[in-house]
């Protein structure tokens, strides 16, 4: 079911500082700033070769990263986010499976422009995990 790695998610505090570091000191090429006001997040995305660095800082005081940051301020590793071929088929087998999909199940559009759904990370080792349609 799963595919490759697409992304690996780090929660920042401020994401202009965050890109700096990327582009400045590791040599990284960082898009620009894309703010999802569906998700409460914007995010930057370094392209690391063979998979994705996304950089995402809350977008409002009702964002999902905002209370994230209120436990760790300086940020850190949010989610992590694979391809699947078909997310509504996964999401099936996931949840037949026991696993909890968070929301209400249904996929929405991520910022790669496709669907994306969210497991919960009791379900995961305690990580938060993203599918993303391939």
């Amino acid at each position: 079911m799963l595919g490759r790695l697409n992304h690996v998610a780090i929660a920042v505090p401020d994401l202009a500082a965050a890109s700096a570091v990327y582009r400045d000191t590791l040599g990284a090429r960082v898009t620009e700033p894309q703010a999802l006001p569906e998700h409460g997040v914007t995010v930057v995305f370094i392209d690391v070769g063979n998979t994705k660095i996304e950089l995402l800082e809350p977008l409002g005081e009702g964002s999902p990263i905002a209370a994230f940051l209120a436990k760790s301020p300086s940020g850190g590793m949010h989610h992590v986010c694979y391809e699947v071929d078909d997310i509504l088929a996964a999401r099936d087998h996931l949840k037949a499976s026991g696993a909890r999909v968070l929301g209400d199940g249904s996929p929405r559009i991520g910022a790669h422009g496709k669907p994306v759904l969210f497991l919960h990370p009791k379900d995961f080792q305690g990580t938060l995990v993203e599918l993303e349609q391939a």
